[in-house]
């Protein structure tokens, strides 16, 4: 029998998202959805963004539901005047069933072209490649990332460019360590661009499982290998590691990540809002990497940083 959620959705200011998504998964302890409320189209390049945006956590219904949600709509009331809302709408509840929590979303999600080679498709969609297209199948499932987000995007642009910019007469396998690799999109991106060992790690077992799939899906299982391992016991160095997740966490983790980072090797951040770069880059000065490139993407920022060789 299919498990069913209470999935609470808030319309809020667009530029409380980050705020009341961060306070919702720490709340629920589950995932949360962010729904732009002026889409009328099935590509995900031209969604206009919105003064307004749905923010939907998902609860596990029970005695302490009523008492969650009223927390929330103190954290609404206490945060909103902050981003110019002084009334924000009650929060609406719906009871679905956890299929039509994973599955609602594919309608937004078309084949994407992510910098020279990369495409990124899902599997129900049909799509001719061209010649030199490296093509992505992916099914997130209730897994995070499917390679349209910003933060995505410019991890994999990064990625590939370091890759092409590698030295071919290098013959060691190229390694690439993927932290936090939810649906195994930056993992999958490695081992297509050449990568010979790539190790993916998540701290959640359902995204290790989704990513395993679609690994599996790719023909790049023997590459990728999934764990939720601590970064701090995973084995060895790695020519490029990758991290897209939030600020906070890399900073926490700056220590940990620089050391796998092979001399000579990259390390890309990702996941940071532009308002958040420069507490980032302070967080990473005693690392002993060198900030070598700052690129954005709206409101999005990806650092990449190098080991001296």
């Amino acid at each position: 029998m299919n498990k069913v959620w209470a999935e609470v959705c808030c319309e809020i200011p667009a530029a409380m998202v980050d705020l009341v998504a961060d306070y919702l998964v720490e709340l629920t302890g589950n995932g949360v959805s962010i729904d732009n409320l002026e889409v009328d189209t099935f590509s995900i390049d031209t969604i206009r963004e919105s003064p307004v945006k749905t923010v939907r956590g998902y609860f596990a219904p029970g005695d302490g539901l009523d008492a969650r949600i009223a927390e929330l709509e103190q954290f609404l009331r206490e945060h909103g005047p902050r981003f110019g809302a002084d009334s924000i709408p009650t929060p609406s509840v719906t009871m679905i069933r956890e299929e039509d929590w994973a599955t609602g979303w594919r309608q937004h999600f078309a084949p994407a072209r992510i910098g020279r080679h990369l495409v990124i498709k899902p599997t129900w969609e049909p799509f001719a490649p061209l010649p030199g297209d490296l093509v992505i199948e992916l099914d997130p499932g209730m897994a995070f990332g499917t390679g349209t987000h910003p933060t995505t995007r410019l991890c994999l642009e990064a990625l590939e460019e370091i890759v092409a910019a590698l030295p071919t007469a290098d013959a060691s396998p190229l390694a690439v360590l993927d932290v936090g690799t939810g649906s195994g999109i930056l993992a999958i991106a490695a081992a297509k661009l050449g990568a010979r060992r790539v190790v993916g790690t998540d701290i959640d077992p359902d995204a290790v499982v989704v990513a395993a799939e679609n690994c599996t899906l790719n023909g790049v299982a023997d590459t990728v290998e999934l764990v939720t391992t601590p970064l701090a016991a995973i084995p060895g160095v790695f020519a490029v590691t990758l991290a897209n997740i939030l600020a906070e966490d890399l900073v926490r983790m700056a220590g940990e990540l620089a050391v796998k980072v092979a001399t000579g090797g990259f390390l890309v951040l990702s996941g940071i809002l532009r308002e958040r770069e420069e507490y980032v880059i302070a967080g990473f000065t005693a690392t002993g990497l060198s900030l070598r490139s700052a690129r954005h993407d709206g409101e999005w920022s990806c650092l990449v940083y190098r080991r001296g060789a």
